[in-house]
């Protein structure tokens, strides 16, 4: 086939830092290609991916600026229109609008969702003529949340497993670790808090929010507990620290307190063999696998009480069971099975 992935511009493909919709975009141009198709993509200008043809479409920058973002709907439409025959299938991670060119042609048509939806906007255009149209969300939980009618399925979002170290066995006083940015929906203040209920070390990764309240949070409430001992905070990490750090934890704490649509990092924890602690919420009882993965648990006593179970499960197999429904290949072989 003939595929165009198509993504907002702001961020390279793939991304130098920040970006996670991007570093998808990359990752499954790549695997669509390493089958045998054709892939080309639309996404920021500067971006290169080896074996597919890309399309400049806007300038670096994020959040791109207010001109650039406005003429971003516009350019994409130019462009499907003139090619509005060239393509088998347009697999768009960026604004629905794009698509408005192409919703009743016959080209196939996935639009997918990593974070929350508006109903409204996908209630507009569906009450236009449209053919071939898929809708994806990252969760079957993020999907329940949208009342808008037309044709949807959840497909995970996807990580590259064989760039992650499986750990077959941790030491006894391994830490805990929690691995995410430090805000107050993403429970870092209860991770503490369950490591010193169960005397173990933790450690905290992750960038703070730059917004007043969620730095007030980190430093009134996080920042206070930092021991450089029992409590020790690496801050930002890259992928080649998460390897390392994921890898050696015991288990990842994740007592979120909103609606996570996926929350990536459970299955980078999963990759290295490292069961997830999770609370209920969002995406959590659909990524962890109670038991095999993790434990999914409703409140700070019963992740307390998991902690001292994480020893049952076994870490090669975590891995294994992650991988066949969290790799690329799998993702991308779903998404292409729409």
């Amino acid at each position: 086939m003939r595929i165009l992935l198509v993504m907002d511009p702001g961020i390279l493909v793939p991304p130098k830092g920040y970006g996670g919709h991007e570093r998808l975009v990359y990752m499954f141009a790549k695997e669509y290609a390493r089958l045998g198709h054709e892939v080309h993509l639309l996404v920021t200008s500067g971006s290169v991916v080896e074996g597919c043809t890309v399309h400049p479409f806007g300038k670096e920058g994020f959040p791109p600026k207010k001109w650039d973002a406005r003429m971003a709907i516009p350019t994409a439409w130019k462009f499907l229109w003139q090619n509005r025959n060239t393509f088998d299938l347009v697999h768009n991670f960026g604004r629905l609008a794009y698509l408005l060119p192409l919703l009743n042609h016959p080209i196939k048509k996935i639009m997918t969702y990593g974070r929350e939806i508006s109903s409204r906007n996908i209630q507009l255009i569906n009450k236009l003529p449209n053919r071939n149209l898929v809708y994806t969300g990252c969760s079957k939980d993020l999907i329940s949340r949208v009342d808008a009618g037309g044709r949807w399925e959840a497909v995970y979002n996807a990580i590259p497993f064989q760039q992650y170290t499986v750990q077959p066995t941790v030491a006894a006083d391994a830490p805990l670790m929690f691995l995410g940015r430090i805000e107050r929906i993403k429970g870092a203040h209860t991770a503490i808090a369950v490591a010193k209920a169960t005397g173990h070390r933790l450690l905290l990764a992750g960038n703070v929010s730059p917004l007043a309240d969620e730095r007030a949070y980190f430093e009134q409430e996080i920042e206070p507990l930092i021991d450089g001992a029992q409590i020790q905070y690496v801050g930002a990490v890259n992928d080649e620290q998460k390897n390392h750090y994921l890898g050696q934890a015991k288990a990842l704490l994740f007592p979120i307190e909103w609606n996570e649509p996926f929350g990536m990092v459970m299955t980078e924890a999963m990759a290295c063999g490292t069961p997830v602690i999770g609370f209920g919420s969002g995406s959590v009882p659909e990524v962890v696998q109670e038991g095999v993965t993790g434990f999914v648990v409703k409140n700070k006593e019963e992740m307390i009480a998991a902690v001292e179970k994480v020893g049952s499960i076994n870490r090669l197999r975590c891995r294994t069971v992650a991988e066949a429904q969290f790799d690329v290949p799998m993702v991308a072989a779903h998404y292409l099975r729409l």
